[in-house]
């Protein structure tokens, strides 16, 4: 009788632990808006930036003071105003040699002036531990994968990718890169900066370049970054069609241009999305 008793009682025992950690576990990962709930916005963009070893620590804090300076400007701040959730949330992945960790900061939303002074004041003091090659395929796969469970849901996601060079010898080629951004449906335009190689932005053309409506842009030099930068970011954040397509608008280097410029009308395509998930390690900064 008295191990009938006890069986009954370990019996009762179990039951009640099951029950607590049922309830410990309907806690942990109930799906509230606070936890589960991603923040609609209407572009997540990773700014992906060259500290390789030909990036000198002037032209470093040039590219990073351009790129606060450009989301200050209050062109851009219309720009971010006039979407149709009026938000973007954004965020700074650093390169450098591919065999080296990507320095990555967290991501910030921007829906006005505050917040993008936040954003540009983290940028002015981002510290700088990449050096070596040229791992540009490695820096872009590093960017797309920092988009991966950041807490936003952007109708578009861009990588804006910066830099003075072709890639090195690799460990992830920017082939292998760009296939990787099509699968998830990321957009990757360019900002290629021609100091040290005037045939750049045909490099970056063919092989950066990846997406619906992707587009390159040129810097003559770092001192140019800033207005290069500026143009490059307001056409991301409306998505206006490449200023070559427009009849009469500059044409890239190397691209003859005829006839005068017209508006297009017709609104903008979106693109598809894409959401997979890759584990990346970032260093910290």
């Amino acid at each position: 009788m008295a191990g009938c008793e006890r069986r009954a009682s370990h019996a009762a025992s179990l039951a009640a632990a099951r029950a607590a950690l049922l309830a410990l576990a309907a806690l942990l990962f109930a799906d509230t808006p606070a936890c589960a709930q991603e923040r609609p916005v209407d572009l997540e963009l990773v700014f992906s930036v060259d500290a390789s070893g030909s990036v000198d620590s002037a032209e470093y804090r040039l590219q990073l003071s351009g790129i606060a300076a450009a989301l200050r400007d209050a062109q851009v701040l219309k720009a971010i105003a006039d979407g149709p959730i009026g938000a973007v949330a954004v965020a700074l992945v650093v390169w450098g040699d591919a065999i080296l960790p990507k320095d990555a900061s967290r991501w910030f939303l921007i829906s006005g002036p505050g917040e993008a002074e936040a954003f540009a004041q983290r940028l002015e003091r981002f510290g700088r531990r990449e050096y070596g090659s040229t791992g540009i395929g490695d820096g872009i796969a590093a960017s797309i994968r920092h988009l991966d469970r950041n807490g936003y849901s952007g109708t578009r996601r861009v990588v804006d990718v910066s830099g003075d060079g072709r890639e090195t010898p690799p460990r992830m080629t920017i082939d292998q890169a760009q296939a990787m951004a099509r699968t998830r449906g990321v957009v990757v335009n360019g900002l290629a900066i021609l100091n040290d190689d005037p045939e750049l932005y045909a490099w970056y053309r063919d092989h950066v370049r990846t997406g619906q409506g992707a587009f390159v842009v040129t810097a003559r030099d770092y001192r140019d970054f800033a207005r290069a930068m500026l143009r490059k970011l307001i056409r991301e954040i409306r998505e206006e069609p490449p200023v070559a397509a427009l009849p009469g608008g500059p044409a890239p280097p190397g691209r003859p241009n005829h006839g005068r410029r017209r508006r297009l009308r017709g609104g903008p395509q979106r693109r598809p999305q894409g959401r997979g998930i890759v584990p990346v390690f970032f260093g910290t900064s």
